[in-house]
């Protein structure tokens, strides 16, 4: 079995209309739940593997966020694939993970990422900016995810964790 993690980047700022939208960073509501997506993953004990992400800047920025507050040190890729995928190009981009990471992240956008849960679980839940959602694939290898293979074990919201 194989896990995936999705994690959509955090809320990012509009302030500079002169960015590119690939360039736009995160801001501070973006930065303060990033940070609390972290606090959760070191809090539930996640250890991803692998974490493959976008390299759009308010993605990197809530990966990285997110690993130093989950006090974590993980392999971290960037694949420009990622920015603005379809589920397939994202199942692709798992496809080729080699399968000795059982459980990776992702770190990325919509509506690729939702688009992509939905595909692969038969669920259609929301993820707005920072959300974590956990998919359980049943499959051994990464190269054989494909829609229907997995379900989905969780999803959380910042603004779940900050009810709470």
């Amino acid at each position: 079995m194989k896990t995936l993690l999705l994690l959509r980047h955090a809320k990012s700022s509009h302030e500079d209309e002169s960015l590119r939208d690939f360039d736009r960073p995160l801001n501070e509501r973006g930065i303060g739940d990033a940070k609390l997506i972290g606090d959760l993953i070191r809090k539930k004990k996640i250890k991803p593997d692998l974490i493959v992400g976008s390299p759009a800047e308010r993605a990197r920025q809530t990966a990285d966020l997110a690993l130093k507050s989950a006090r974590l040190k993980v392999e971290m890729k960037f694949d420009k694939r990622i920015y603005d995928a379809s589920p397939g190009v994202l199942v692709k981009v798992l496809s080729q993970i080699k399968d000795t990471s059982n459980t990776v992240m992702l770190v990325g956008h919509n509506p690729g990422f939702e688009e992509l849960l939905e595909s692969l679980t038969g669920e259609a839940p929301t993820l707005p900016t920072a959300s974590l959602a956990c998919i359980d694939l049943d499959v051994d290898q990464w190269n054989k995810v494909r829609a229907g293979s997995g379900h989905l074990k969780y999803r959380v919201t910042p603004r779940e964790l900050k009810d709470q």
